[in-house]
């Protein structure tokens, strides 16, 4: 445990001070790194697609290697305990999955670049599907390291520079990819994007890997593992897969039902529900855009590039609202927010393609999406046991995205049957489960009220 981790949280804020430690710095261009790849095989890549000519429906079912994003709870227990060879030994458990996983990120985005989905679709789909791979076990590993890193009084800190460095490679990999596009081709967009991820390399060689402690609760689970297979007649390798099997998959599960019973189920519902109309609203952003009539230069200006300022000033909002209300209040405003945004975009599709309805449009949806990154960062790391900390936390990011990424790759079919305004009009009643869920936590398990084992 190291002395920063060990600081009392009674201790006085640090206040501005606390951006200049340099694990805070080093979230900048971590986030960078880990919001690269998204929109590169997201909104970006549907754009490329749509612009190439590629139909909805096929647009809408290629936004399912986004999965990858959502799945990665099931590979996450390898990360959280598994070492990669020789990198482990040389750099540590976090950082060795870090350069790994970017490294397959750069070679996937430059196959991608290099690749006509015109004549090579389905080449083009196992890339995009590598790129999603890397870059969610990149997540996984980054989320880890990030909960880890600092104390608790500096999170909100970490969680800031990781949202303002994922945005601006939002801003990057979308008005930047688009420009560049608009300028020459997509082949230089993407081999471009590849090598900013080099941001992220450089910065996986150069900080440190961090250290935690275990909860006297976590060691007595752990105790109790021990004693069990103890008592089983397995020897060598099979009693070593069975401990590992028992450590890596079960007990982070275990752990977190032991810590909050029933009521488990309830915030696992909320948070599968939480972001469906975002998703819904993402996946066919582009395409909508430029079905509506906006051009490349439009969309890079208004929707990438002013979002981009839009979506930071909420997150800087929903840090002081935060601060200042807690978590709870806001987790049901941001509920409410969220898919009335969807109401905005219906509206812009019945005016047309009016610069100042997609002005407007970006605002409500940006400033909210802002707000929600913010909230949802600190709840859900207010999840997490440090000692489970990359299982943990990818299993609430990916149940985040699950229902509305599978459920997003029939958006194509539905935009293409109902128009664009029945389309967001209809999307927007996925957001209503999300409410109803966050009232029922305010009275079961309040988000201000639990606590949260490992690093204080």
């Amino acid at each position: 445990m190291t002395e920063d981790q060990a600081r009392p949280a009674e201790l006085p804020s640090e206040g501005w001070q606390v951006y200049l430690k340099p694990r805070v710095i080093g979230m900048l261009f971590l986030g960078f790194s880990a919001g690269l790849p998204l929109l590169l095989v997201g909104g970006t890549f549907g754009a490329w697609l749509r612009d190439l000519g590629i139909e909805l429906s096929a647009i809408g079912f290629l936004s399912w290697v986004g999965i990858a994003y959502s799945v990665k709870v099931l590979w996450a227990p390898i990360i959280d305990r598994a070492p990669v060879p020789i990198l482990s030994r040389l750099l540590g458990r976090r950082r060795a999955w870090m350069l790994l996983s970017q490294v397959v990120i750069v070679g996937a985005l430059l196959g991608m670049a290099f690749s006509d989905p015109r004549e090579h679709l389905g080449l083009i789909a196992v890339f995009a599907v590598l790129t999603a791979f890397g870059s969610a076990t990149q997540d996984i590993a980054i989320d880890a390291y990030r909960v880890e890193a600092e104390a608790k009084h500096r999170q909100a800190a970490m969680a800031a520079t990781y949202v303002t460095g994922y945005r601006l490679a939002i801003l990057a990999a979308g008005a930047g990819a688009l420009h560049l596009a608009s300028m020459d081709s997509w082949t230089l967009a993407y081999t471009v994007m590849a090598g900013l991820m080099g941001i992220g390399v450089v910065t996986t060689l150069v900080i440190a890997e961090p250290s935690v402690r275990i909860s006297e609760q976590t060691s007595q689970l752990e105790e109790r593992v021990q004693r069990y297979l103890a008592s089983t007649e397995h020897t060598g390798w099979q009693r070593d897969l069975t401990a590992w099997f028992i450590g890596a998959m079960i007990c982070p599960f275990a752990e977190f039902f032991q810590r909050y019973g029933k009521t488990a189920l309830l915030i696992l519902a909320f948070i599968a529900t939480f972001r469906i109309s975002d998703i819904f609203m993402g996946v066919m952003a582009n395409p909508f855009y430029l079905d509506l009539g906006f051009t490349k230069a439009e969309i890079a200006n208004i929707a990438a590039a002013f979002g981009l300022a839009m979506t930071l000033a909420g997150a800087a909002l929903g840090g002081l609202l935060v601060a200042r209300y807690g978590i709870a209040p806001m987790l049901i405003a941001t509920a409410f927010m969220a898919p009335a945004t969807n109401i905005a975009f219906a509206w812009l599709a019945h005016i047309g393609p009016q610069s100042y309805g997609l002005v407007l449009a970006i605002v409500a949806d940006n400033i909210t999406g802002g707000l929600a990154i913010s909230v949802f960062i600190a709840y859900l790391s207010s999840l997490t046991n440090t000692a489970y900390t990359a299982t943990q936390y990818a299993l609430f990011s990916s149940l985040m995205t699950l229902p509305g990424q599978f459920a997003a790759g029939f958006t194509g079919l539905l935009a293409a049957n109902v128009g664009w305004v029945g389309f967001f009009t209809l999307t927007a009643f996925t957001g209503v489960p999300a409410i109803v869920l966050a009232f029922l936590l305010l009275r079961h398990a309040h988000p201000d009220r639990a606590r949260r084992p490992g690093i204080d």
